[in-house]
């Protein structure tokens, strides 16, 4: 049965989904109200590398949640998961071959956050066996819920979600980020390659929401590199969900352990995956 896009998308009220869904919304709300009211901000890596008690509480909201509802379920976390690329890799390989695990970013974009910038979300992702099944992404400030599961589509206000279909770079907007673990000239090159190539170039400051809006059709396609699992994985399934597709740099097939990520609403991926290589993006 083809799906409706007036359908509204229905849950179990007992499925994983529908606990992913529950967490990123109260959390999410919470979230909310404490912009503007955060009292501790530190660093991590660099001074475009923050982390607030609202990131960390928002973090244990949801493992509360997770461990009350799905028990058994392995948990990572952004805020619990160490600091740096290694730290990072290895808390992904310690759970990648688990029968269930949570991928959890409590803020995506909590630069914005802390600044006021209405750009920031919840991402919260369930893989089986290192297969992501379930990606949801709620962004407070504009109340949108994003939400997939693996063969089922992925919806947006309940309702069914497609990627744009554009079909050349030069016809397309795109999005592209800055993590402060890249280096400067890579990020620069490229940016400044694809510049005159594309309608245009956008950057919110938040991964999940670039590429939830490469999945809602907003923007034709988005990369960046150096990010992390809880950045990704719960956007990936919304694009791939969404008939987009979604590689690292090389054109590999997307996993939970990719960094370097390329989704596109599928039509113009071949044509962004040259440019970056052309720009020196190609690992």
């Amino acid at each position: 049965m083809e799906k409706d896009q007036k359908q509204p998308y229905v849950v179990s009220s007992k499925s994983r989904v529908a606990v992913a869904i529950n967490a990123a919304s109260k959390t999410g709300e919470w979230i909310k109200s404490k912009v503007g009211d955060h009292r501790q901000l530190n660093i991590k890596t660099s001074s475009q590398d923050l982390v607030t008690e609202v990131d960390k509480g928002a973090e244990q909201m949801i493992r509360k949640l997770v461990q009350t509802y799905c028990p058994g379920d392995e948990f990572l976390g952004e805020e619990s998961a160490g600091i740096g690329a290694e730290a990072s890799a290895n808390a992904v390989d310690a759970v990648k071959d688990a029968e269930y695990v949570w991928i959890v970013d409590p803020i995506d974009g909590t630069t914005n956050f802390v600044h006021g910038f209405p750009y920031f979300c919840v991402s919260i992702a369930v893989a089986h066996k290192g297969e992501v099944i379930v990606g949801v992404i709620y962004d407070p400030t504009h109340d949108e819920l994003f939400v997939a599961e693996k063969g089922k589509g992925a919806y947006v206000h309940g309702n069914l979600m497609k990627s744009a279909d554009h079909a050349t770079l030069n016809e397309s907007l795109v999005a592209t980020g800055f993590p402060p673990s890249t280096s400067v000239e890579l990020k620069t090159k490229a940016l400044t390659d694809i510049l005159p190539k594309v309608r245009g170039v956008r950057n919110v400051g938040s991964a999940a929401l670039h590429l939830a809006y490469v999945a809602a059709g907003r923007i034709d396609a988005y990369w960046e590199i150096g990010l992390n699992a809880w950045d990704l994985a719960a956007g990936a399934l919304l694009v791939a969900e969404s008939g987009g597709t979604v590689t690292d740099v090389a054109n590999n097939p997307y996993d939970i352990t990719v960094r370097n990520i390329v989704a596109s609403n599928g039509h113009i991926h071949n044509e962004l995956i040259q440019q970056l290589h052309n720009s020196g993006l190609n690992a």
